[in-house]
C-alpha cells in the first residue's frame, strides 16, 4: 500500500454518510462540529461556504468543499448570512446532521443542488497527514484541473440524478472514491505552489517519498537509517536531515509509530496472538512489543484488545 492509501484506511470507520439537498430563495444551513470528516459537492447552481475563519467563498457548479476535522461551518445563499445563528439540525451523535432536501421558502435565487455528506473518522487513528490538513480546503472546479476528482463528482451526480441496478454499491464506492481523489487534489495543489512544506512536500519528494514507501509496505522489516538512506541513494546523515525536516521526526522515531499504529488496528480488528502481531510490526520480542505498546498508548496491549477501544495514537513530534 501506498502511504495515501493507508492514511484512509487508518481513519476510516464505516460508510460514509451522505443527503442530497436542493436550496431556494434565502436560506443557510449550519454544519458540525461533528467527529468525522465532512464534504460539500455543488450539482448545480451556486451558493456560499461560510468557512470556519477566513472570507465567506463562492462554490459554483463542481466544486469541493472539504472539512478534514469536522469543524463548525456554514452554506448559504449570501456571504453575509450569518451560519452560526442559523438554527442546526440535531444529529444522534450530538453533532450536526444533514439538511433534507426540502427548499426554504423565500425569494428565488435560481436554486442550489448539493450533496452533502461526512466521512466517519477514527480520531485517535489519525495520520499525521490527516491532522497536518488545514480546516478547511476548497477545490474550485475548472478546465483541466483535477480531471479525476472532475470525472468522480460528475459519477456521483449521475447515479443520483439516475440510480440505476447497483445503485446501493455504486454509491459507497464513489464516495470512497471522492476521498482519494479530494486528497490527491489537495497535494496536488500545495505541491504546485513554491514553497510547499510539510507532509505535501514529503510524498512528493522522491527520496522521502521512497523511504515512507518501503516503511508503509515492509513494517515488519529490520529498518535502519543506514539501510533507508543506501535504499533512497543518499548519505545517511543528508537523508535523516532531509527526513525530519519534511516529515516532522526522524526515521526511526516514524517508523516506531507506524508499527504501533498498524499494531493497534490489528489488535482490534483480529484475534491474533500478540507474539504474531509483535511480528508483523517488526518487533521479535512480545515483551519488548508489549512494553512499547504500553508506553505509546499507556495500557498493555491484551488490555487495548478487549475493551476495543482507541486511545489517543503516540504524538509524531
Amino acid at each position: 500500500m501506498d502511504v495515501v492509501s493507508d492514511v484512509i484506511a487508518s481513519m476510516r470507520v464505516g460508510q460514509a454518510m451522505f443527503a442530497q439537498t436542493r436550496r431556494d430563495g434565502e436560506w443557510g444551513n449550519r454544519f458540525g462540529p461533528y467527529s468525522g470528516a465532512g464534504f460539500h459537492i455543488v450539482l448545480r447552481g451556486s451558493c456560499w461556504f461560510l468557512a470556519p475563519s477566513g472570507p465567506a467563498k463562492l462554490l459554483t457548479a463542481g466544486d469541493v468543499a472539504f472539512l478534514p476535522h469536522g469543524t463548525m461551518h456554514g452554506l448559504s445563499s449570501a456571504p453575509d448570512q450569518v451560519a452560526d445563528l442559523l438554527p442546526p439540525h440535531p444529529a444522534p451523535d450530538g453533532g450536526e446532521a444533514l439538511p433534507d432536501a426540502a427548499a426554504e421558502p423565500g425569494q428565488r435565487s435560481g436554486g442550489v443542488a448539493l450533496l452533502c455528506g461526512m466521512y466517519q473518522l477514527d480520531e485517535g487513528q489519525a495520520h499525521p497527514l490527516l491532522r497536518a490538513l488545514p480546516e478547511a480546503i476548497h477545490i474550485p472546479a475548472g478546465p483541466g484541473r483535477h480531471p479525476a476528482l472532475r470525472a468522480s463528482v460528475d459519477l456521483l451526480g449521475a447515479d443520483l440524478k439516475d440510480a440505476g441496478p447497483g445503485a446501493d454499491a455504486a454509491l459507497p464506492a464513489l464516495l470512497d472514491l471522492l476521498l482519494v481523489y479530494i486528497l490527491r487534489a489537495w497535494l496536488e495543489e500545495e505541491t504546485s505552489r513554491s514553497q510547499s512544506a510539510g507532509w505535501s512536500a514529503a510524498l512528493t519528494d522522491p527520496p522521502v517519498a521512497a523511504a515512507l514507501n518501503h516503511i508503509h509496505r515492509h513494517t515488519a522489516h529490520p529498518w535502519t537509517v543506514e539501510e533507508l538512506a543506501r535504499r533512497v541513494g543518499m548519505s545517511r546523515t543528508a537523508f535523516a536531515r532531509r527526513f525530519t525536516r519534511l516529515v516532522g521526526q526522524p526515521p526511526m522515531a516514524y517508523l516506531t509509530w507506524w508499527r504501533l499504529s498498524t499494531a493497534a488496528r490489528i489488535l482490534r480488528a483480529g484475534d491474533d496472538s500478540l507474539g504474531v502481531v509483535a511480528r508483523r510490526v517488526g518487533y521479535t520480542s512480545e515483551f519488548a512489543f508489549a512494553n512499547a505498546f504500553k508506553r505509546a498508548f499507556g495500557v498493555a496491549p491484551g488490555r487495548f484488545r478487549q475493551a476495543r477501544r482507541t486511545p489517543r495514537l503516540p504524538e509524531t513530534g
